[in-house]
């Protein structure tokens, strides 16, 4: 679940959405080539230069700064919005939830028309406590993604902690998924739903007895586990979910989105390694 502004990358926000799940990192929003020819009256030659510099090394911040009072229509927006989505993404890899979520607020206003695709909002939302932000972010986010487990889990998830909601109700309402092919992904929808078990889920994920894990492998044991320690936060149990959270973040470490989801879990629910 990683994406960034498709309208800047000339793809459609879904398809890209769906490339970068394996991405460990936000693609920039679009080259510099085409980003240095961003220019208007908002900035001097002599600011355009430094922030140019600035984005070229990953300087989110001095960006955001640096483009604070640039005008409305600036081509230096693009610039600026595809700063405060990777420093809001890196925020969230910080724990700085709160941080996160000013961030990507920043780049939907500028982008509101990306609001549907921007999932990692509502990953922040639930760690935020915003349960009911989080529940219609990915209600949302389903209209455009209408295949992806994940987005039924985490909607889920929201549903349990909303006012009204318990496990019985979130299973009710539960987004079906009828085309989700990744391992372990139609095991876990299944245990959601009640319909499945948590040894289906590590049977579908289970390697080869083949000696090494592959990063495959590897990468099928971090979801399988990442989602059960989500299945046992919402049933209430920490035990078990802290047993499934440490092997997804520590034991089978993924470097991508999901991957350091389970790490910043771990930090906010005080799991260390063993």
């Amino acid at each position: 679940m990683e994406s960034v502004t498709g309208a800047l990358y000339g793809l459609p926000f879904c398809v890209l959405s769906l490339l970068m799940k394996w991405i460990p990192t936000l693609i920039l929003a679009f080259s510099l080539s085409s980003c240095a020819k961003a220019t208007d009256d908002s900035l001097s030659k002599e600011q355009a230069k430094a922030v140019m510099e600035a984005y070229q090394q990953e300087n989110w911040e001095k960006v955001i700064t640096m483009t604070a009072d640039i005008r409305e229509g600036s081509s230096w927006e693009r610039v600026r919005g595809a700063s405060l989505q990777q420093r809001g993404v890196e925020r969230f890899f910080s724990a700085d939830i709160k941080g996160s979520i000013s961030d990507f607020d920043g780049f939907l206003e500028l982008y509101p028309e990306e609001d549907p695709h921007h999932w990692q909002r509502g990953l922040s939302y639930y760690y935020a406590e915003e349960y009911e932000k989080g529940k219609q972010q990915f209600e949302r986010h389903q209209t455009v993604n209408t295949q992806d487990v994940e987005n039924a889990v985490w909607h889920f998830l929201c549903v349990v902690r909303t006012p009204e909601g318990d496990v019985e109700t979130a299973k009710a309402k539960l987004i079906p998924i009828e085309r989700d092919s990744r391992i372990p992904m139609a095991e876990v929808h299944d245990l959601f739903a009640g319909r499945g078990t948590v040894e289906d889920v590590l049977e579908a994920a289970r390697p080869d007895n083949d000696g090494e894990l592959s990063e495959t492998e590897k990468n099928h044991l971090c979801y399988a586990h990442l989602y059960l320690g989500l299945y046992f936060e919402a049933l209430g149990n920490e035990e078990k979910m802290k047993e499934h959270i440490r092997l997804a973040a520590f034991d089978y470490k993924m470097d991508h989105y999901m991957g350091k989801t389970a790490q910043v879990h771990a930090k906010l629910r005080g799991v260390e390694k063993e």
